[in-house]
């Protein structure tokens, strides 16, 4: 009997947009989603994992979601921040980065030192901590994925995979709720506004400006979406190129990189043509990208994994969320130096501490629709968590599973 029903791709991705739809309708209705800046998809997202969960339930069998349109999505939406990416702002963006990078790496530690803790104290072997810590949260569930097998064979630990995977989802789910909170408050207590109100806003457009923008047309859209096709282009070229070079870095990189490039030297080479950076259109599709590729993230969550785990997943994982928000608030902000940019990079660590790097970028861009733009963050925080965190996070997780 089969025991899956598997959802072709073109439902998946047409489901991805109703979710989207449903998450941005509900923020618009309900100003309390505004007022602690809930992504839109995040809120569509968690629902309707919810409604397939109770469906699987029901019907005895697996939901299998087709995602390769979601990995698409996910392209195009680090290429558009890569042709908004001005070089004046990847400069400013240089003592920020170096901060970050610290701050990240003192994060792997910690969230492996409270998995081991958690792992002892639930009767885990010391090894299992990794899933506990970095390499389900600030790893995610790729890492989680690569590294479960390892940690397996290493201690006999037969539930792994599921443990790993398990922890990845419950955090990327917190991961989504805590970084708008913690920018509200970050933003309310210390009366701070954005040193740059007129900048180009990264991702989307802010909620009391939608009616107001510049209008977006077919040839504006045509032309943004040829240098986005141009940057994911040069992008695919480039990644085989790091590729047979032998550095494995995520498809999305690249083309960040890629679109920089093209974002920056089409002014100067054909000063001419209407740039497409800064432009609403590019910020319309950004945020599109952005918002379908976590609508079909989070509405595609396998709750069935979390069976069985509970007492462990929510202890350790409390105490993970805890150590998350005092860091942010507390360690992170002040480092940065206590004004708006620092809040929009609290919200966005919050979401790649315990989620991943889109999660960061949905919980900044929820932030800067309300409260007003903060350019260099959205350069700075895709640089640390696409460059420097896989390595760093694999160093220390092979240091304790072959302890």
């Amino acid at each position: 009997m089969d025991t899956q029903i598997v959802i072709p791709e073109m439902i998946t991705a047409t489901l991805g947009l109703a979710v989207f739809l449903l998450g941005a309708r509900l923020t618009r209705r309900f100003a309390i989603l505004r007022e602690f800046n809930i992504p839109e998809p995040v809120t569509g997202g968690l629902l309707a994992a919810a409604l397939f969960a109770v469906i699987a339930v029901i019907s005895g069998k697996d939901l299998v979601f087709s995602t390769t349109s979601r990995d698409f999505f996910l392209v195009l939406f680090f290429s558009s921040i890569g042709l908004n990416a001005r070089l004046g702002d990847l400069i400013a963006g240089g003592k920020p980065l170096a901060i970050l990078l610290v701050l990240t790496v003192l994060t792997i530690a910690a969230q492996n030192v409270i998995g081991v803790v958690g792992a002892l104290i639930f009767d885990f072997p010391m090894q299992a901590g990794v899933l506990f810590g970095s390499a389900a949260l600030i790893g995610g569930h790729g890492t989680a994925i690569a590294w479960a097998p390892k940690v397996g064979n290493a201690t006999g630990l037969e539930g792994a995979p599921e443990l790993g995977i398990a922890v990845a989802t419950i955090g990327l789910i917190i991961a989504a709720l805590i970084g708008g909170p913690i920018a509200k408050f970050l933003v309310e207590r210390n009366g701070l506004t954005p040193s740059r109100p007129d900048a180009v806003q990264a991702v989307g457009i802010g909620y009391d400006k939608e009616d107001t923008t510049r209008p977006i047309t077919h040839v504006s859209l045509m032309k943004v979406m040829l240098a986005l096709n141009l940057s994911i282009i040069g992008g695919y070229m480039l990644h085989e190129v790091i590729a047979e070079a032998g550095l494995m870095l995520p498809l999305f990189v690249p083309c960040l990189i890629v679109g920089i490039v093209i974002g920056n030297l089409v002014p100067i080479l054909f000063p001419n043509v209407s740039p497409v950076a800064g432009t609403p259109s590019l910020s319309v599709i950004s945020e599109f990208a952005l918002g379908a590729f976590l609508a079909i993230s989070l509405m595609t969550l396998d709750f069935a994994s979390l069976r069985g785990l509970g007492l462990p997943i929510a202890a350790v994982l409390a105490a993970q969320t805890l150590f998350a928000i005092l860091f942010v608030i507390y360690v992170l902000f002040p480092l940065l130096g206590r004004g708006y940019r620092a809040a929009v990079l609290a919200a966005g660590f919050g979401g790649f501490a315990l989620g991943a790097t889109p999660t960061a970028i949905a919980n900044m861009t929820a932030v800067t629709k309300r409260y007003g733009p903060s350019p260099i963050a959205f350069v700075v925080l895709p640089l640390v968590s696409a460059f420097f965190v896989d390595i760093a996070n694999a160093i220390i997780i092979q240091m304790i599973v072959s302890h």
